[in-house]
């Protein structure tokens, strides 16, 4: 993999790793008009790469990790309901991704997979947008408040985000949307359950492929992780403000465009 291609794919990750438009069928759709052929390095790459936005959120929300973090011995409120929330969301995700992990490399690592994906998905988030309605206290955002069952149900959202092209983001925001939670808040916790889900992911990935990572070199996947970190930390910096002014429905328009064409280039 040469440099520019990994500073591309590092680029694509960072900007769509917290967006709702997933950033695992971005990278697919990259790598297939980039001539990549979908080889089985390149699939881990796609994946391992997602340790520089993990370390965004890291630096992002350090005061608030560090701070609760803190609070935790003393168990405070807050602070434990916030980690067993967290955990809960983890769980669902973690056991189906072990079960279905080389089911979904196999078959959905493709164009025409991500695109109906991508399709699908915009029209679930205008749906539920039309809905739903905005609320007034869509831009409050408490992510204390999300209790261990909601996180629970937000991390069986997330169990949907395993087809490449539905999007992490879109499916945990949703959930969260749906069972009661403000949008800006949903995006937060979706922001920190990336943590334990794309930290056990990339780690899993990374030890799993390390023959074929061996192959791509030091250099491509240190430029694409440290891209990703930095363009990662400026899209979660602004996508919060973003959301309380306009919600998700620009996303999913974007999304059913895009299906639509890559379905048209590839048929």
């Amino acid at each position: 993999m040469s440099i520019l291609v990994a500073l591309i794919l590092g680029i694509v990750e960072g900007l769509t790793e917290y967006l709702p438009v997933s950033s695992t069928g971005h990278l697919i759709l990259a790598d297939h008009f980039l001539g990549g052929g979908n080889s089985e390095a390149g699939k881990s790459f796609e994946i391992v790469i997602q340790l520089g936005a993990i370390l965004a959120v890291l630096v992002y929300y350090r005061g608030l990790l560090w701070q609760r973090a803190r609070e935790l011995p003393s168990g405070k409120p807050e602070s434990t309901r916030l980690l067993l929330a967290l955990i809960a969301g983890f769980v669902p995700t973690a056991a189906l991704g072990l079960l279905a992990r080389k089911a979904i490399k196999a078959h959905l690592f493709g164009a025409r997979p991500v695109a109906y994906a991508l399709a699908i998905g915009g029209v679930v988030m205008i749906v539920v947008e039309l809905v739903r309605g905005r609320k007034p206290d869509d831009g409050e955002s408490r992510i204390e408040d999300v209790t261990p069952m909601q996180g629970f149900l937000v991390g069986v959202g997330q169990c949907a985000s395993l087809i490449p092209g539905t999007s992490r983001s879109m499916a945990t925001i949703v959930t969260g949307q749906l069972i009661g939670l403000t949008t800006a808040t949903a995006a937060e916790f979706s922001f920190l359950l990336a943590l334990p889900t794309l930290g056990a992911a990339t780690l899993y990935e990374a030890y799993k492929s390390r023959h074929d990572l061996a192959t791509l070199g030091f250099a491509p996947m240190a430029v694409g992780m440290v891209t990703s970190f930095l363009v990662a930390w400026a899209v979660i910096a602004v996508f919060i403000s973003y959301l309380k002014r306009r919600g998700l429905m620009p996303f999913g328009i974007y999304r059913i465009i895009l299906g639509a064409a890559v379905l048209w280039l590839v048929h």
